[in-house]
């Protein structure tokens, strides 16, 4: 049995808890899961959504969550500034930690999240569920094969139109305390993904911009936006790879976007997760009248599509993903291999965003260590 307590509940919260409300379903092994405590700011809301996500406790103190002996795993889910408090004092209690991404607003509280997850033993992942895709996992395959050669360009960007609208009001990812805003908010899902294929980026030149210095507050008055909805990247891989990184809030039209080019000596891969359950394969063996680049649909032979659906080309969601990804986290929790980002590969992304933000505050070439 593995006692699971969830602090926050709102987006990533709701998604943590289908995921453990899913895994036995969708894979079949595994402990069986108790969903035991669920904890809010406000206890009227925590007992609400305890009563909807199924958890049999609910508090109106995170500590109480962590501090519950039947609790063996932590998922947190609040906001950026609150996770290094949190994961930490859930370490130091013996639980293992589920922790959404990025890991905090600074590299030294990330710092200490890796060294109390070090010193407890426990497992401590992160929420990178984007590099779970089946689609992503297969990419990583043909790239070890080398079946489009030598890598020697790649491009990604992330965008999305949740800050695009003007007149939306000033909330707390506007705030300095948040973070860098799109840089870590953002850049952190593409770096999974980079880490995840090629390894660590060794060097960056940064810029970063605010498409609206200033949001209206509740109260009418305006506040001056302290984060950055955007940024451009030129960086360089440890294997030699180059390439370019861009990210923006403010990208109307861009729900759920991150587009990675792969360029390689003997062809070319494309992925886009607006268009998660496919990718485009360009490959220079083919005959020269065939040339071109085909439509690859996800489908049961790339795992573990076919936990889920049977069917090629059916599709999987958000959701889903994060359901692998609690899979994955339980097999690591019972020693076994895990395709996971655990803090000290978290610590390596957060290392690489704070490089960029030291690379736009110097206006120059960053190292990354």
């Amino acid at each position: 049995m593995l006692g699971v307590g969830l602090i926050g509940t709102g987006f990533m919260g709701k998604c943590h808890a289908l995921a453990w409300n899913s895994v036995r379903a969708v894979f079949g092994d595994g402990p069986d899961i108790s969903l035991v405590h669920l904890g809010e700011a406000n206890e009227n809301l925590a007992v609400e959504r305890a009563s909807e996500f199924g958890f049999r406790r609910a508090s109106g103190d995170w500590r109480e969550v962590i501090n519950d002996p039947q609790v063996d795993v932590v998922s947190i889910t609040t906001p950026n500034q609150f996770h290094p408090e949190m994961a930490i004092a859930a370490l130091k209690a013996g639980k293992h930690v589920w922790c959404e991404k990025p890991m905090a607003p600074g590299f030294a509280e990330a710092e200490a999240m890796a060294a109390a997850a070090a010193q407890s033993g426990k497992v401590a992942a992160l929420g990178y569920n984007y590099t779970q895709g089946p689609a992503i996992r297969h990419i990583r395959k043909l790239l070890d094969e080398k079946i489009i050669g030598e890598v020697n360009h790649l491009r990604i960007e992330m965008d999305e139109d949740f800050m695009a609208d003007p007149d939306a009001l000033f909330y707390w990812k506007h705030e300095a305390t948040s973070g860098y805003g799109a840089l870590d908010d953002f850049a952190v899902h593409p770096l999974s993904l980079l880490f995840t294929l090629f390894g660590r980026v060794s060097r960056v030149m940064c810029d970063m911009a605010k498409p609206y210095a200033s949001r209206k507050t509740r109260d009418g008055t305006s506040r001056a936006v302290e984060t950055y909805d955007s940024a451009s990247v030129l960086m360089h891989m440890e294997n030699g790879v180059a390439g370019t990184l861009q990210v923006n809030r403010s990208a109307w039209g861009r729900k759920g976007r991150i587009a990675l080019q792969i360029f390689g000596s003997k062809g070319s891969i494309l992925f886009d997760q607006e268009r998660a359950n496919e990718f485009q394969l360009y490959v220079t063996s083919d005959r020269p009248t065939e040339q071109g680049y085909r439509t690859i649909l996800t489908a049961p032979h790339h795992e573990p599509y076919g936990r889920f659906i049977p069917a090629p080309g059916h599709g999987l969601g958000f959701n889903d993903l994060k359901i692998i990804e609690c899979h994955e986290l339980i097999k690591r929790i019972e020693g076994q291999a895990a395709h996971l980002i655990e803090f000290a590969d978290g610590l390596e992304i957060e290392r690489t965003v704070h490089a960029m933000a030291r690379s736009f505050k110097d206006q120059r070439w960053v190292d990354v260590r």
